[in-house]
C-alpha cells in the first residue's frame, strides 16, 4: 500500500479535493429553474430554458456537466413573478386625487437577454416598478373616477399591461397581468366631498327612475280604465240584462264585505231597489 493512503490526513484531504471537483462539474437543474452558463464572463449556453406549454418532468431539468472552475450557471426562476408598485396618487379627468395600489406579474422568457440587460431578477422588477407607476398614471389620467368601477376597467388593464410589456421584452421578460389592488381617495375633505357629489347623483338618478315608474303606472292604469270601460259597454250593448245583474253582484260584494271584526250589519226593507236581484225577474 503506498505511504500516502496509510497517512488519514493525507486521504481525507484527497476526499476533499475529489468532493470539490465533482460539485464543480456536476450540476442538479431544478424543474423550476432555467441557467445561463457564463464562461469568464462570457454567456456560453442556456440549460433549461422556459417554453410554453411545456410539460413537467418533460424539461431539460436533471444533472448536467460543465467545466470545473471555470463555467458558472446564474440561475433564473421559470415560475411567474410578482413586482408590488408603491403607492401612486393619480389625478383622474374628474379632477379627483386617487390612492392607487397595483401589481404585475411577469415571467423570465429569454434568460440570455436577462442576464445581459439586468443580470437578475431583482434588477427586472427594479426596472419594472417605475414604468408600471407611469403607465398606471397615464391611463388613468384619462378617465373619470366612475370608470374604474365599471367595466371599462378591463381595458384601463390591457393597456397598461400593452405599454409594461414593450419594455419588460428589453429584460428578456414577458407581462403575465397587472391588476389594482386598491384605489381609495384621500382621506379628508375630498373624501367627504366625492361622497356628496355620489350621493346627490344617485339620489337624482333615483328621483327620475321613480318619476319614470309614476308615469309609467298612470299610462297603465289609464289604458286598463279605458279597456275596462269599453268592455262594459260592449257588455251592455249585448246583453243589458245581464251587464245590471253582474253590476249589481260587484256592488254587493263591495257593500256587504265584512269589516275588521268580520261582522257587516245593514238595516233595508225588503222591497229596496237596491236589493232587486234577490227577488229574481219578478
Amino acid at each position: 500500500m503506498p505511504s500516502a493512503l496509510r497517512n488519514p490526513m493525507t486521504l481525507a484531504v484527497a476526499l476533499i479535493a475529489l468532493l470539490i471537483l465533482i460539485g464543480s462539474t456536476v450540476a442538479i437543474v431544478p424543474e423550476t429553474k432555467q441557467g445561463v452558463i457564463v464562461r469568464f464572463g462570457d454567456p456560453k449556453k442556456i440549460i433549461n430554458r422556459y417554453l410554453p406549454n411545456e410539460d413537467f418532468g418533460k424539461t431539460g431539468a436533471g444533472v448536467i456537466f460543465r467545466w470545473p472552475f471555470v463555467d458558472q450557471i446564474v440561475w433564473i426562476d421559470k415560475r411567474v413573478l410578482s413586482v408590488e408598485m408603491e403607492r401612486q396618487q393619480v389625478l383622474s379627468t374628474d379632477q379627483l386625487r386617487l390612492q392607487v395600489d397595483a401589481f404585475a406579474r411577469y415571467r423570465i422568457v429569454d434568460p440570455l437577454r436577462m442576464y445581459i440587460a439586468a443580470g437578475s431578477e431583482e434588477r427586472v422588477s427594479d426596472a419594472l416598478r417605475p414604468i408600471l407607476g407611469s403607465a398606471l398614471r397615464n391611463e388613468l389620467g384619462k378617465r373619470p373616477f366612475a370608470a374604474l368601477l365599471s367595466p371599462e376597467r378591463g381595458q384601463v388593464m390591457e393597456n397598461i399591461e400593452a405599454g409594461l410589456n414593450r419594455v419588460a421584452r428589453q429584460y428578456g421578460a414577458q407581462i403575465v397581468d397587472v391588476r389594482i389592488k386598491r384605489t381609495d381617495l384621500p382621506d379628508g375633505t375630498p373624501l367627504e366631498s366625492a361622497f356628496n357629489r355620489m350621493r346627490t347623483a344617485r339620489s337624482q338618478e333615483a328621483l327620475t327612475i321613480r318619476a319614470q315608474g309614476a308615469k309609467q303606472a298612470q299610462i297603465i292604469r289609464a289604458e286598463a280604465d279605458a279597456n275596462a270601460a269599453r268592455i262594459y259597454a260592449e257588455s251592455f250593448g249585448k246583453d243589458a240584462v245581464f251587464y245590471d245583474f253582474y253590476r249589481a253582484m260587484q256592488s254587493y260584494r263591495y257593500t256587504f264585505a265584512a269589516d275588521r271584526e268580520g261582522q257587516t250589519n245593514m238595516v233595508l226593507t225588503p222591497d229596496n231597489e237596491f236589493l232587486r236581484q234577490f227577488r229574481g225577474n219578478r
